[in-house]
């Protein structure tokens, strides 16, 4: 095999481009990869969509647990795809229900799973309308509005139009006033429509970023409520922590009070003793002082092993000489080899 330095450099630069192009798409498209996820893909019949949308949460028992991959026309029902992420098929019974539910103030939906049956449900079988729920049906709402609108008595109600209408023919200014200033309330709740929207927005992104944050904040409350099981569980180590150290401070005390005679002496010979050892404090520092050349000689004499090692200036002449051709102390005593406070030698 040719080495790579000897191959077609366009070539190899080519394929390995290819290769690293590879990795990135599987790296950001791992979750869509059935070999490289645990996803788990359902379908449900509602009666109506309700507003919910692609994208939408799935949720089991208030945990996020997947979310809706596509809400389409099925027939005379709505078809509504959904993904689970990292769930136990088994949890998900043959007798399952699914419902839409609100999740926020401003309308936004999720699919609420709750989970029944002893077998497990098929998820090439979609779940029927009939274990389905959702907050409204638009059939049932037009039919008690056409219900509602074959009781009126059109006859009556024009009359009661036509009564209003001569009332307030001769209406007081007052009246009219209230009536126009109304009106300008009105105009003016339209003039800020825009404002309006923007508000709304922001509501939404506020929610959105709190639904963002889910994940941490359910964690938080875990997390809070584990350390108050903790300490429900230590609360009787605890409770007797505090009552020993309630039964310690009580001897303690108690042994205070006992010796009180006994320890009032001691305090005032040791306040003496502290009131002499401040009075000669010069003299104490003065002796530490001269000590000191008193310890650096005493561990230069018996630093160097178990014996007693020094040096001795002044002892002989400065130059002795033997007649056999060696001098003797040649060195003599030189000032540099001892210290000023060391009266011997000075070391080596």
């Amino acid at each position: 095999m040719k080495p790579l330095k000897e191959r077609n450099q366009a070539a190899v630069g080519l394929v390995a481009l290819v290769l690293v192009s590879l990795a990135i798409v599987t790296a950001y498209r791992a979750d869509e990869i059935p070999l490289l996820n645990d996803r788990t893909s359902y379908a449900a019949h509602f009666a109506e969509s309700a507003g919910l949308a692609e994208g939408n949460d799935v949720q089991l028992a208030g945990v996020k647990v997947g979310e809706v991959d596509e809400v389409v026309l099925d027939g005379t029902h709505v078809r509504a795809t959904f993904s689970l992420d990292g769930v136990d098929t088994s949890r998900i019974g043959d007798r399952t229900r699914a419902s839409i539910e609100i999740k926020t103030l401003l309308g936004e939906k999720y699919l609420a799973l709750r989970p029944e049956g002893e077998s497990a449900q098929d998820p090439a079988e979609p779940i029927p309308v009939d274990r389905t729920d959702t907050p409204f049906e638009l059939q049932d709402a037009f039919d008690r509005l056409s219900g509602t609108v074959e009781d009126i008595d059109t006859d009556r109600l024009a009359k009661s139009f036509d009564v209003v209408a001569d009332t307030f023919a001769d209406t007081p200014k007052p009246m009219t006033e209230a009536l126009q200033g109304l009106s300008a309330l009105s105009e003016t709740v339209s003039s800020r429509d825009a404002q309006l929207g923007k508000l709304l927005s922001n509501t939404n992104k506020i929610t959105g970023t709190l639904r963002s944050r889910n994940q941490q904040l359910r964690k938080v409350i875990g997390d809070g409520n584990s350390l108050l099981t903790e300490l429900q569980n230590r609360r009787q180590d605890i409770n007797q922590l505090l009552v020993g150290t309630r039964q310690v401070s009580r001897q303690l005390s108690g042994v205070v009070d006992d010796n009180r005679e006994q320890l009032r002496p001691a305090l005032q010979e040791l306040s003496k003793v502290t009131t002499v050892l401040q009075r000669n404090q010069n003299n104490l520092d003065r002796s530490l002082e001269l000590l000191a050349p008193f310890t650096r000689l005493g561990t230069n004499v018996t630093g160097n092993g178990r014996w007693f090692e020094g040096y001795i200036c002044g002892m002989l002449p400065p130059t002795i000489n033997t007649g056999t051709g060696y001098e003797y102390n040649s060195e003599g005593c030189i000032g540099d080899m001892a210290a000023p406070d060391q009266g011997v030698g000075g070391g080596r």
